[in-house]
């Protein structure tokens, strides 16, 4: 289905309900800058760092896109975990999940409140930029904790300039790629608003620091397109 949420003037904040969540997959794609490149070395990078009877966690996630992914690609038997707090988002991704036959587990829970199963490779996919920077770190040092030994942490945000005139650049690029996906000026600044204090991006050195600051020993930025990074840490 198309994304024609924000094609009418809003009248509260975003959140992934049902109206997001029945187009969810569209406007991930028409929204977020080579959103297939970034979910295929996501996934490719899961696989490469699990083998048979590894554990892959996907915290908020969302239509299970990832998992559905990791499960065709991966020629070991893994355990596919995906957590996510929207009964809208689950529902369809135990449409999809079904659809395509996946062996994949599903669990409604709030990533702040609960404990994650240990696991060989946790992955988050524009889900910290939703976190607030007051509990930001410490999901992040919870993620940390829940790896094994050698484990991964991928993850995706988007990401803003420390340089207040190159983050204008910035914002105006991808003002322009949202507009040539066909959203309409009003819709970018109904969404823009909508997200307002909602989503909080931090910058990919940021990030970066954060990773180091909670002990991961190696981090590297695996993808970037103007403000959208793709992330991998290792414990």
């Amino acid at each position: 289905m198309k994304d024609k949420v924000f094609n009418k003037e809003i009248i509260k904040q975003f959140e992934f309900d049902e109206e997001v969540a029945a187009v969810f997959d569209d406007m991930l794609s028409r929204s977020v800058p080579f959103y297939d490149e970034a979910l295929n070395l996501t996934t490719d990078f899961a696989i490469k760092n699990s083998k048979d009877g590894d554990i892959i966690l996907d915290l908020g996630c969302s239509t299970a896109s990832t998992l559905i992914e990791i499960y065709r690609k991966s020629k070991h038997k893994l355990k596919l975990v995906g957590i996510d707090n929207s009964p809208a988002m689950l529902k369809r991704a135990n449409r999809k999940i079904r659809a395509y036959g996946a062996d994949i587990d599903l669990l409604e829970r709030d990533i702040l409140k609960n404990s994650f199963i240990k696991s060989n490779v946790i992955i988050t996919n524009y889900t910290l930029q939703f976190i607030r920077p007051l509990y930001r770190e410490e999901l992040v040092k919870k993620i940390y904790n829940s790896l094994r030994d050698n484990g991964v942490f991928i993850f995706s945000e988007k990401v803003v300039s420390e340089d207040n005139f190159l983050n204008k650049q910035l914002i105006d690029k991808y003002f322009e790629f949202k507009k040539e996906q066909g959203y309409s000026e009003f819709e970018i600044v109904q969404k823009r608003e909508a997200l307002e204090n909602v989503l909080i991006p931090y910058s990919e050195n940021e990030n970066i620091k954060l990773l180091k600051r909670v002990g991961f020993k190696n981090s590297e930025t695996i993808f970037k397109w103007v403000n959208f990074a793709t992330f991998i840490a290792r414990k």
